[in-house]
């Protein structure tokens, strides 16, 4: 397969990912009747394909990257256009944004500094900028996996406007990680291994933030729901993608696992469809779901730019 396969998968899985937990997110596990497919309604009453905050600034962030290269100040206005008008929405409006992303969005608008927007606090540890990472890894991917250190810095860096607390700069410098090497090709398994070497060479330049290292070390393995929740909480959503990816047989899946956890489940679903995407790539969607998301034009767009 492919590298521009997988590349493509990452980002349409993403947005795969996105849609399917849209229907049911804010719902407690087992209180819905299991997702298959699209379906409409959920709390932004969406039709069925359409998706939610985690593709829009996916989809900014991939266009500032294209534009402008590599310019925190510029992601973070383009994140503000989707916030304040709409830009890069679905539907032309912003009907979901995080309380984290928009006082740092506030923030940046006072102050124009995107490096200091987001609250490095850990009560402000949401998932936000693991949800819309794949343009960074996609842009960057030429540097693996030669420059891991790199790719984990513009990861990190990627994170800063919004989210800048160490869970959330730790998880982006991970996810990037794996995110590369299933882009590449590598298997599965090494990729995820707690003793993987680019792995032990990402902690050696910067140890990983010590619950975003657990995860590492294999905790997705070890647990099954309820321990395995999908939570807004940047680590237990990172945590809650791999245990539905780690040893699912296809994308769909992996996907369904993770938005059938319920709570965050657009954003778990996003998260775990770039990891599903990158790794059996666009051609491993099933083509249902590939034909009935929302706006591709907008998914291409921001491909054709990256």
């Amino acid at each position: 397969m492919a590298i521009l396969d997988r590349q493509r998968g990452c980002l349409i899985g993403l947005a795969v990912g996105d849609a399917l937990g849209a229907a049911v997110e804010f719902k407690a596990p087992g209180c819905f009747p299991p997702v298959t497919t699209y379906r409409g309604g959920g709390p932004h009453g969406l039709d069925p394909g359409e998706w939610t905050d985690d593709t829009s600034m996916a989809l900014a962030l991939a266009d500032s990257i294209a534009h402008a290269g590599w310019d925190l100040n510029d992601q973070a206005r383009r994140y503000v256009a989707w916030w304040r008008k709409g830009k890069y929405s679905v539907n032309g409006r912003c009907f979901d944004i995080g309380i984290t992303t928009s006082r740092a969005l506030s923030k940046f608008q006072r102050s124009g500094d995107a490096r200091s927007s987001g609250d490095p606090s850990e009560r402000a540890s949401g998932n936000g900028s693991i949800m819309r990472l794949a343009p960074v890894v996609i842009h960057f991917l030429d540097g693996f996996p030669d420059q891991p250190e790199r790719l984990a810095t513009h990861a990190a860096e990627s994170s800063l406007p919004t989210h800048s607390s160490p869970q959330c700069l730790s998880a982006c410098r991970y996810f990037a990680l794996i995110l590369a090497g299933l882009m590449h090709g590598l298997d599965r398994d090494e990729v995820l291994a707690a003793d993987w070497h680019l792995l032990e060479r990402l902690r050696m330049n910067e140890p990983l933030y010590h619950e975003i290292d657990i995860v590492a070390a294999g905790s997705f393995r070890q647990h099954q729901p309820p321990r395995i929740r999908g939570s807004g909480y940047v680590v237990r959503s990172l945590e809650a993608a791999l245990w539905a990816f780690h040893d699912a047989l296809d994308f769909r899946e992996a996907v369904l696992d993770a938005v059938n956890l319920g709570d965050d489940a657009d954003t778990t679903g996003a998260v775990c469809g770039q990891l599903a995407g990158a790794y059996w790539g666009q051609t491993g969607i099933p083509s249902e779901w590939r034909n009935g998301l929302a706006r591709p034009d907008m998914i291409e767009r921001a491909l054709g730019g990256l």
